[in-house]
């Protein structure tokens, strides 16, 4: 084999003992085994709770994922406080709490809160004590209806409109000039100001 121009030789070694450092999966469909009984297991301990925790409805970061909604890592003070539902309480009803996290939108806000009044709606809570019910509790009623396991879902992304025809207002309308006249509104909003208040300083000096 031969080699072009000044280019630096190949030292490869062919003769390493690469078997010895073979790593093999022989045991994966057995741990995939023991991963589905351990499931099965924690499901049953659970008894009746949910198998998973209730989280937020959050939009994602960027503007190539914010049109899609995701689980968040928990709810925010404001949120469990429109519901209706403390923190401390929140704690044993499964719903995660991230005292960290902002509001920046009614519209988030408001998804949330909902998601909250649902869950509260459906969540059936089961005395410590059968004879002994504390405030709070689900009526004996509620005990004995069916329940189910699974979580929330989450809610659409964007509500999709019907089509329509277009009014004769919108096709008259210009988005191009209109946001350019409000942005050099915006930019003279100063200088047009300190003009008037300039012409309303010398109409008064020429009164007097």
């Amino acid at each position: 084999m031969g080699f072009g121009k000044n280019n630096v030789l190949h030292g490869n070694h062919f003769r390493k003992d690469w078997q010895r450092r073979v790593k093999t999966w022989f045991d994966q469909p057995g741990r995939k085994l023991r991963r589905r009984n351990a499931r099965k297991a924690k499901a049953a301990t659970l008894g009746v709770r949910p198998l998973t925790l209730l989280r937020p409805a959050v939009r994602g970061q960027t503007v190539q994922y914010n049109t899609k909604l995701r689980e968040g890592r928990g709810f925010t003070l404001g949120e469990l406080k429109e519901a209706g539902i403390s923190r401390k309480a929140a704690l044993g009803l499964g719903i995660v709490v991230d005292h960290r996290r902002r509001n920046l939108s009614v519209e988030g806000k408001s998804v949330n809160v909902e998601r909250l009044k649902a869950y509260k709606e459906r969540l059936v809570v089961f005395p410590r004590k059968a004879k002994k019910p504390k405030q709070g509790d689900s009526s004996p009623g509620d005990l004995t209806a069916p329940t189910t396991r699974q979580t929330l879902p989450l809610p659409p992304a964007f509500v999709h409109e019907e089509p329509r025809r277009i009014t004769q207002e919108e096709r008259e309308f210009n988005a191009y000039k209109t946001l350019r006249n409000n942005r050099a509104e915006a930019r003279f909003e100063g200088a047009r100001k300190i003009r008037a208040a300039k012409k309303e300083e010398e109409e008064a000096a020429k009164k007097k």
